[in-house]
């Protein structure tokens, strides 16, 4: 029998009056993924997170964690949760063990030694052990970050909820923070993420999905998700030894074909047919002795694709 969701959001639905910020999403994420939530401003993210979160109840729906569920047994799904919000703050006159000692105590973490152990375990991961006897008002944003992710790892969560974890890191601790997560997957965790970072979340997560006004466009890998949503015409450029103006000659006459540039030694031109047309247009150019040397797809980036799923709010608020 396969393994629970770690995450099992049913019919989810939350309004603010009479406006409706979640539509009856439903979303599994297995365990030990690192999973990533994507869309533009209003897409219904927060709201989501802070339904998973204990935070809200939401107008209905059933969302379980880890086989708890959160309307039943709210308290139960907290010991398995862990939850970064954005920006979180902290206190400015604790060092940081002491910051992370507070919560290591209301987590019933063990005595004072034990406690000490397992902040310094965390620190360690985040790597902020240098830091250790800092006080949290000398910290940078981006360390400030790595402390609130090391509180967030304390209890061991088999759950962990991160909005926007890379918000403020520099390249180094952004990278950092991908091992970090990927290693938190390998050990069994499920890490649901949300990140305005797209290409970054796109390296960082196993899957992901994409929200708008609510609603769940596509959901699951990085090229499943981007096949979904991405252009229907896409780009083509084919590298040749020779005959360039011949083989723009004869893509040109090709159905799904438009606007084929020649160049030296390549084509590049636009194509709305199927994968499978796709295929058959390089057979055919093989056919016909042209002699190919690459023949790549242009994809859209996950910034294409959030920039027109934003634009298409604009649209539809224009109409």
């Amino acid at each position: 029998m396969p393994a629970s969701p770690a995450i099992d959001i049913c019919d989810l639905r939350v309004d603010y009056g009479d406006f409706m910020a979640v539509n009856d999403l439903t979303l599994q994420v297995p365990a030990g993924e690192v999973f990533g939530l994507v869309g533009p401003n209003g897409a219904g993210k927060t709201s989501t997170f802070r339904v998973l979160t204990t935070l809200m109840e939401p107008t209905y729906g059933e969302v379980r964690l880890a086989g708890i569920d959160i309307a039943e047994e709210p308290e139960a799904a907290r010991r398995v949760l862990g939850y970064m919000p954005d920006l979180a703050p902290v206190p400015s006159d604790l060092k940081l063990w002491e910051f992370l000692d507070l919560f290591a105590d209301a987590h019933g973490l063990g005595d004072a030694a034990t406690r000490r152990s397992r902040i310094d375990e965390c620190l360690h991961e985040v790597d902020l052990m240098p830091q250790r006897e800092k006080f949290c008002k000398t910290l940078s944003r981006g360390q400030t970050q790595r402390l609130v992710l090391a509180k967030t790892l304390l209890h061991r969560p088999s759950v962990l909820i991160l909005d926007e974890p890379a918000s403020g890191m520099d390249p180094l601790s952004r990278r950092n923070l991908r091992l970090v997560l990927r290693r938190l997957a390998e050990q069994g965790a499920t890490v649901f993420v949300s990140s305005h970072i797209l290409s970054e979340l796109a390296e960082m997560c196993t899957s992901l999905c994409v929200m708008n006004k609510g609603k769940l466009l596509a959901s699951g890998t990085v090229d499943e998700v981007r096949r979904v949503l991405g252009r229907a015409e896409r780009v083509v450029q084919v590298g040749l030894l020779d005959r360039e103006q011949e083989a723009g000659e004869w893509l040109r006459t090709r159905a799904g074909v438009s606007e084929a540039v020649v160049s030296r030694r390549c084509v590049r031109f636009h194509f709305t047919g199927s994968e499978e047309e796709q295929a058959d247009l390089l057979g055919g150019l093989i056919a016909e002795k042209f002699r190919v040397t690459s023949f790549e797809e242009q994809r859209s980036t996950f910034e294409d694709i959030l920039v027109e799923v934003a634009e298409g709010n604009q649209k539809g608020a224009q109409a």
